[in-house]
């Protein structure tokens, strides 16, 4: 079975199929032993079960097909811990002739449904006592999912007429069982009574002061409610989170009725206490007693100058800080308001909310500063121009889309668990989560990421949310060669009808011995590259970025000296196998990217670059380090071509994605035939076709990427070519002798050929 059929059943990428027994042996495979966990992966056959999982009663693991089933004796033995437990009483009938899902060699995924009954899928199974339908008492009725929109009144005119438009959109399409709040900041911050219909009514809170928890609660009048979670009562006897289906009148007028605030001091910025208002929100909804799951959604425009959170000054003498600043400690608020937003995330992990940022601003508006709580609560984060966007738009609708029963697509409350066998420890993960400090004995001492603990909180999850889990093996290994060892991910989480899910997917690999080919030919060189990315980016926090970058250098001249093919101090006859050969190729990539390389990008752009790398899944990770290049001419069907300065072309469009920028970039000729108008000429169809064919796949690679990529159609030669050209690899630049009317790219980098050529002679040398 290969990759990809592994990861259809599990969802699941393992750079290391195979893994040794020793910890030495773990060391010298350079990428370490880890697993990118997509925790709600969508499945062609997923069964979905209408009653409790079976837990073994020593080590919690849920029965899985790996467990050992003796029908006569009615026992079941765990392959975690090999505890023997009895089968539940509502299994008594079971025997090889009827056996539930979780026993299904196939379901190796199945997910329980702990809230109302499934309407679909488990129907299939409807002929076994166990799923007999019954609906169930639980957070699936009564209130739902809680959204606070907290919008910046400093916005212009335009902008707040847009964001209202879209709000107004998104109101009507809320289920009738969401609970609304409005929150409006500039100086001062405004949350908004949506019960009181007499007039605007409106509680006022400073910008300039702290805000803490029981201050919140206290000045909205929440402090004394002692109401009980999932009743909508609970949420009536106040009215700053009200219930869409009795209040979208007075929601809608409340938004209709935001406004700018006065024009500013000339010279200045507008005085904006965002971090003010996240917590002000915040705090309402820790008041109402809403952890079920809910979000806080800002809509900003612009830097905070006032209060906790401030990255800048109002007076436009002072500048907004750079990458130097940061580095050279010049940035004067940046420290202080980054522990402060570091508060703000343990609130949202023990309230189960989620922050989301909606930053559109040609300025940076502190996104660095807040990457913190939207990833540890894995929010929405977007940096686009304008409200008026179509990026925006698209963005914040696809939040919203709704699945076939009509519930909103968001899962709340998350937490994912992992179960290993007794010689796998776990070390920690990175990805959008909060490490809840649990221990037990798998939990290694080792920490990378978000470590000691085996179970960790997010406030919310998507089909395309990845994790990187990491693992050792344990100092004193008792397993044999060839024998199985086991991880078990099980995630629960609240779906957006309030229901309580639990996914359970069991995976299974092999120990292997020193020096064995089954683990070069079990390495996915794809998932490695994703793992290392993430472990670079994580090192930024620490140290500068050119050390990263070393690291990166010395980590990949280990790895080609352990695993190419050489003659010892001779370059010229190294090799790696198909199994290798690309992976260096990404680290050079990864070198080159906006992860690492900062210039050019403002402490904002680079946080957002790397909050997405950090939760999304192997694919597109690589999309974001190794771009994708397709080249279309009259000569036949597009063609994948090298991200290299060479494929551009006078006759050919090229289509360049890099996750975050979609270029279609027109040669010399083809711009000059367009021009022209050639491809409104009838006597030139099939000019126009390679026109639409391109356009067409541009919009398909799009539909379905959410942030929305920046969309930039551009010439040879052009300003806007940049975006292309940045990316490509300078095998021909000034330096170069070329062929005339070639293309070459201005630079001082060293290109893939010379790059492949300093790492075979280093790793050569062992």
């Amino acid at each position: 079975m290969d990759f990809t059929e592994l990861e259809a059943i599990e969802g699941l990428r393992w750079p290391w199929h195979s893994w040794p027994l020793s910890k030495p042996e773990v060391s010298a495979l350079v990428v370490p032993l880890s697993v990118m966990c997509t925790p709600l992966t969508p499945f062609t056959e997923l069964p979905i079960l209408a009653h409790d999982p079976v837990n073994c009663s020593q080590c919690a693991a849920v029965w899985n097909p790996y467990s050992r089933v003796d029908y006569t004796s009615k026992i079941w033995i765990c392959p975690f811990c090999y505890r023997r437990n009895p089968f539940p009483r509502s299994y008594d009938h079971i025997n090889e002739n009827n056996i539930p899902a979780e026993l299904f060699p196939t379901y190796s995924t199945v997910e329980y449904h702990l809230g109302p009954a499934p309407r679909s899928n488990s129907d299939s199974f409807s002929n076994f006592p166990a799923y007999s339908g019954l609906e169930r008492s639980g957070a699936g009725v009564g209130a739902g999912p809680a959204f606070v929109f907290v919008v910046d009144g400093c916005s212009s005119e335009e902008d707040l007429g847009a964001l209202k438009s879209e709000l107004l959109h998104i109101i009507a399409r809320l289920p009738e069982n969401a609970l609304v709040g409005l929150v409006v900041f500039d100086a001062m911050v405004r949350v908004y009574d949506l019960a009181f219909t007499d007039c605007l009514r409106v509680v006022v809170f400073h910008g300039g002061r702290e805000v803490s928890s029981e201050k919140a609660k206290e000045l909205l009048g929440l402090h004394h409610m002692k109401q009980s979670i999932g009743k909508t009562s609970s949420v009536q006897k106040q009215g700053f989170l009200v219930p869409v289906s009795e209040y979208e009148f007075n929601i809608t007028t409340a938004i209709e009725e935001i406004h700018s605030s006065p024009v500013v001091k000339p010279g200045h910025r507008p005085l904006r206490c965002t971090g003010v208002a996240i917590a002000v929100a915040i705090g309402l909804l820790e008041g109402c007693l809403i952890n079920t799951g809910s979000r806080v959604m800002v809509f900003t425009t612009g830097p905070a100058t006032v209060g906790p959170g401030m990255i800048v000054d109002s007076d436009f003498g002072s500048a907004i800080r750079t990458h130097r600043d940061l580095n050279n400690g010049y940035a004067s608020y940046h420290r202080k308001s980054f522990e402060y937003y570091k508060q703000i995330s343990q609130r949202l992990s023990e309230s189960s909310i989620v922050l989301d940022l909606f930053a559109c601003s040609l300025d940076q508006v502190g996104a660095a500063e807040l990457k913190d709580p939207v990833e540890s609560s894995n929010g929405f984060m977007m940096l686009g121009e304008s409200f008026e966007s179509e990026e925006f738009r698209k963005s914040l609708r696809h939040m919203f889309d709704r699945d076939s029963d009509g519930n909103l697509e968001m899962a709340f409350d998350v937490t994912i668990e992992i179960v290993t066998s007794k010689d796998v420890k776990i070390c920690g993960a990175l990805g959008p989560c909060i490490s809840l400090q649990k221990k037990n004995d798998t939990v290694s001492e080792k920490v990378i990421g978000k470590g000691g603990t085996y179970i960790w909180k997010l406030g919310t999850v998507t089909s395309k949310t990845c994790i990187a889990f990491f693992f050792e093996v344990a100092g004193e290994q008792k397993s044999q060669p060839s024998s199985a060892f086991f991880i078990q991910f099980i995630t629960q989480y609240r779906y957006s009808n309030m229901g309580v899910r639990k996914r359970v997917t069991t995976a299974a690999r092999r120990w292997v011995v020193k020096h064995s080919p089954e683990i070069a030919s079990g390495f996915d060189q794809e998932a490695a590259a994703s793992v290392m990315a993430r472990l670079a980016i994580n090192k930024t926090e620490e140290i500068f970025a050119h050390e990263v970058i070393r690291w990166l250098d010395k980590m990949l001249i280990r790895f080609s000296s352990k695993f190419g093919d050489y003659v010892p101090e001779d370059p010229l006859s190294f090799r790696l196998s198909t199994n290798f050969s690309l992976f260096p190729q990404f680290m050079y990539y990864l070198r080159r990217s906006q992860f690492m390389d900062v210039f050019n990008s403002t402490p904002d752009e680079t946080a957002y670059f790397r909050l997405m790398l950090n939760r999304e899944g192997v694919v597109n990770s690589l999309i974001m380090v190794q771009p994708t290049l397709f080249q279309y001419s009259f000569d036949g069907p597009p063609i994948a071509v090298v991200l290299d300065v060479c494929s551009i072309s006078s006759d050919v469009i090229l289509l360049f994605d890099s996750f975050f920028h979609v270029v279609i970039h027109h040669g010399s000729k083809i711009a000059q035939w367009r021009k022209l108008g050639y491809d409104k000429d009838p006597s030139h169809e099939s000019f126009r076709e390679l026109l639409e064919a391109v356009e067409l796949d541009a919009e398909q690679l799009m539909a379905g990427r959410i942030p929305v990529p920046k969309f930039v159609k551009c010439d040879q030669h052009s300003s806007q070519a940049r975006f292309l050209l940045a990316k490509l690899n300078p095998s021909v630049t000034q330096n170069s002798t070329y062929k005339e009317g070639s293309e070459f790219i201005f630079t001082d980098d060293i290109s893939l050929q010379v790059f492949t050529e300093h790492l075979q002679a280093l790793a050569v040398q062992g």
